[in-house]
């Protein structure tokens, strides 16, 4: 192969993987853990949405679900660490801190 036809090939594949990046950015969106709160404390996304929530908190913080029929559950979260979740299905999943039960927030998926 050509110098010039690499060149083109590596362009392309530089090009998807930039466009690929793009496309997972719009599906993930962000939840702050700040002030022993959940901000926004009610999120609402599309099926398929990743959620990421980061502690921004000097204290340890959790991300626990609220419902048996779609569990997830962070491990302690200390400052700057994160925790994400993808759902999938649309419905309204709440959530709350197992450190501070009265942090409280809920992701809605429609």
């Amino acid at each position: 192969m050509t110098k010039k036809i690499m060149r083109g090939i590596l362009a392309a594949f530089a090009g998807a993987v930039l466009m690929a990046g793009t496309a997972l950015a719009a599906d993930t969106k962000a939840v702050a853990i700040s002030n022993f709160a959940f901000d926004p404390p009610t999120l609402t996304v599309a099926p398929g949405t990743k959620v990421v929530w980061t502690n921004h908190d000097e204290e340890p913080h959790t991300v626990t679900s609220a419902s048996k029929a779609a569990p997830f559950k962070s491990a302690g979260l200390d400052t700057d660490e994160a925790f994400s979740v993808v759902f999938n299905r649309p419905g309204t999943y709440k959530y709350f801190c197992s450190i501070h039960p009265h942090m409280v927030g809920e992701i809605v998926v429609k």
